[in-house]
């Protein structure tokens, strides 16, 4: 079965995040929604981010902070193996990180020769 990226973005700004009662419900629904992937056997592996770090260019440059476009910053990634794209985007389709403003889940084949 191929590798799919699940790549999740959200804007991590202290203003954006949530309340303490509606992250404990949204971790409350991602615990469950990531075992429900592991019970498929199709749950290879992933992590969340820190929302701190840099951003290295070239000549030298380096900024503090994570890549920030259009307001979102990666915040974390999931590893799936699945049938096909279309079984990696229902797998996707029910993140509960799409029930957030301003989030998105990326998904894309990973572990493609280049």
């Amino acid at each position: 079965m191929p590798t799919y990226a699940l790549i999740f973005r959200m804007d991590l700004r202290p203003e954006a995040m949530p309340s303490p009662d509606l992250l404990r419900s949204y971790m409350e629904s991602w615990g469950r929604w990531t075992e429900s992937i592991e019970a498929e056997g199709k749950l290879e592996g992933g992590n969340h981010f820190d929302p701190t770090g840099w951003v290295l260019r070239s000549g030298g440059r380096r900024s503090e902070g994570p890549h920030v476009s259009g307001g979102e910053s990666v915040a974390g990634y999931l590893l799936v193996r699945a049938a096909d794209a279309a079984d990696a985007l229902r797998i996707a389709s029910a993140c509960p990180i799409l029930e957030g403003e301003g989030t998105s889940v990326e998904v894309r084949p990973a572990g493609v020769p280049g």
